[in-house]
């Protein structure tokens, strides 16, 4: 008895020097899925949502698991990933309707059965083999559970299959589905899941429909969780100034720091050189960002008290 008491204690003490550890390299409070989905419904607060684009790909194979993992990892509140359907009927994880740009494999993913998919390796950001593999939506789902937020990308159009492997694996509230619709075709074309899940329209500038989009919305049934806007060309000034009203009618305001024109030219590659350029995003009310630079954007966010 004395040595399993023994080995008990030792354990204990070891997994407490390992959770010390992570918390002193990592310098960030851990959130709960229940905090993040609570952040996510919840506009009005100062707390900046920080979406990694199809995962860490800089430092591992984008939209693989590992790419997830280290978003999780580093405290991430969603990751965005992109999904396709393949020959036999799968869903996997792909950002282009081909696999050549980011696997050892050519040819469209429709063309490829699931299983034939598995045997090629994912490349990473500089084309080297790798020996991770095409996760399927549901490895990806299952590994994110109870984690971290999800967006599907990719997805409007096969929502219908995406969904059941949501409902499978029980992650329905960590969910976001976004596009570039009015409200009258997302009800009609995706009606039955509006409640299930949550949905975020898209509103690509210049757009002269804008202002009446985002009012379509607001007075809805069901106000989106967000607006995602791609800032670039006339209104952008206008439909900024905005921001703040729209956060307190309940949505977030969702903008990518991914390239200049998506962000009024305040992207991620400024910020290398200078992060004062996220300061932008603070500044002008928007409280979900889209990043390829994920632990840059953190650091920046955590040392101005609003993120965790």
């Amino acid at each position: 008895m004395k040595i399993i008491h023994f080995i008990l204690i030792s354990s204990l003490l070891i997994a407490c020097r390992k959770e010390n550890k992570l918390e002193k390299m990592s310098n960030f409070k851990v959130t709960s899925i229940e905090e993040k989905i609570a952040n996510l419904k919840d506009s009005k607060n100062k707390e900046i949502i920080v979406v990694s684009h199809r995962g860490d790909w800089r430092n591992a194979p984008e939209n693989s698991l590992q790419a997830i993992q280290n978003c999780i990892d580093m405290g991430v509140d969603m990751v965005e990933i992109d999904v396709r359907e393949t020959r036999d009927g799968h869903l996997v994880l792909m950002h282009d309707d081909t696999i050549g740009r980011t696997t050892t494999g050519k040819g469209l993913v429709k063309n490829w059965t699931l299983d034939s998919l598995k045997t090629v390796k994912l490349l990473d950001a500089l084309t080297v083999p790798t020996e991770h593999r095409i996760p399927t939506l549901k490895e990806a789902l299952e590994l994110s559970k109870d984690k971290i937020l999800v967006n599907l990308d990719k997805s409007y159009k096969i929502f219908d299959k995406c969904y059941e492997v949501i409902k499978e694996t029980g992650t329905q509230d960590q969910v976001v589905i976004k596009g570039v619709k009015r409200l009258a075709e997302v009800e009609n074309e995706f009606g039955e899941y509006m409640g299930k899940v949550h949905f975020m329209p898209v509103i690509v500038l210049p757009n002269p429909n804008t202002k009446e989009i985002v009012e379509e919305y607001l007075d809805s049934k069901r106000p989106p969780v967000a607006f995602e806007f791609i800032l670039k060309g006339e209104g952008v000034k206008e439909i900024i100034s905005e921001f703040k009203s729209i956060r307190e009618s309940g949505s977030g305001i969702w903008v990518n720091s991914l390239w200049a024109h998506f962000n009024d030219s305040h992207d991620d590659e400024k910020a290398v050189l200078d992060t004062t350029i996220y300061q932008w995003y603070i500044d002008n009310d928007i409280d979900m960002i889209q990043t390829d630079r994920p632990k840059l954007l953190l650091d920046y966010l955590r040392n101005k008290g609003v993120h965790n």
